[in-house]
């Protein structure tokens, strides 16, 4: 009897280890376990980030551009993401965001494609209404604003786990995060890893980030970017609401507040309603797409 379950866990731990010696499968759910690698669980927060356990998701909200002053912008937002995961062609998923109001900004919208293959650069590409025109954006413009924000657009939906390394800095339960937008304390007293990411790029827009990745779920809470002499420059907090779908917890990003420290700007987006596994059409996430919608 002692050996059967002596191989039965030797043949579960094997499966697990050949799991994150490939590709995380598509539409699963993936929490952390004791005893996983730095590695293993950016992984998993990365699968998270960009809900690929669901085939597709749809967000509306608002964005809020927060100067200094108190000074306040608000724009009306909606994102989708595919979930591909497709063999045939290479392509991983497509995400696309676009801001639906006021007026003065309304179509604009940021596309991006995302491959299987670490080494295929993603294809990204910005929608200019107020030109009428598709701007294609390179891998060199990754730390540009994401859409006016305080977040790059590698910070929203480019960055992959490939693109940096990984060390598990401490094992400490979060301080919790009072939002000066919402007013409200978020995670207090969540268990956590602190996992250290350094780009694999050579002198990057960062040297470091500071990641608390929350145990039970796997979703990166909190985040804080240093430059090469080691002054904290940026923080990005996320606050991710569970839904049960068919007896599965997915997390959804919900809420994100951060500040450029240097300028004392903060970006905050609010998702006030979400749709998953809908049936959205890849036909919605091409460039022809882009300059054909009214949003």
């Amino acid at each position: 009897m002692k050996r059967t379950m002596f191989l039965v866990l030797a043949m579960m731990t094997l499966a697990w280890g050949c799991l994150f010696a490939g590709e995380l499968g598509y539409f699963n759910v993936y929490k952390p376990k004791d005893g996983m690698t730095a590695n293993e669980i950016m992984q998993i927060k990365y699968f998270n980030k960009y809900t690929l356990f669901a085939h597709d998701v749809s967000y509306t909200g608002k964005a809020y551009f927060i100067e200094k002053s108190g000074s306040t912008r608000e724009r009306s937002t909606a994102r989708k993401r595919i979930n591909l995961g497709r063999k045939s062609d290479g392509i991983a998923y497509k995400d696309l965001t676009v801001f639906t109001g006021p007026t003065q900004v309304k179509g604009l919208a940021n596309l991006s494609w995302t491959y299987l293959n670490p080494e295929k650069q993603q294809d990204v590409w910005l929608w200019l209404p107020s030109l009428k025109k598709v701007r294609k954006i390179s891998a060199s413009q990754a730390d540009d604003s994401f859409l006016g924000a305080d977040f790059t657009v590698e910070d929203i939906s480019t960055r992959r786990f490939e693109d940096e390394t990984y060390k598990i800095v401490k094992e400490a339960n979060f301080t919790g995060y009072t939002s000066d937008f919402s007013k409200k304390t978020y995670y207090k007293d969540t268990p956590c890893y602190v996992i250290e990411a350094t780009p694999k790029r050579a002198n990057w827009y960062y040297a470091k980030r500071l990641v608390w990745v929350d145990k039970k779920y796997g979703t990166n809470i909190y985040e804080e970017k240093y430059d090469a002499k080691g002054n904290k420059f940026q923080y990005i907090f996320r606050w991710y609401e569970i839904h049960n779908v068919d007896g599965k917890e997915y997390p959804i990003q919900m809420f994100l507040e951060g500040e450029d420290l240097r300028s004392e700007h903060r970006t905050v987006i609010v998702n006030n309603t979400v749709e998953i596994d809908k049936g959205l059409s890849e036909q919605e996430f091409t460039e022809e797409a882009l300059s054909r919608s009214r949003w």
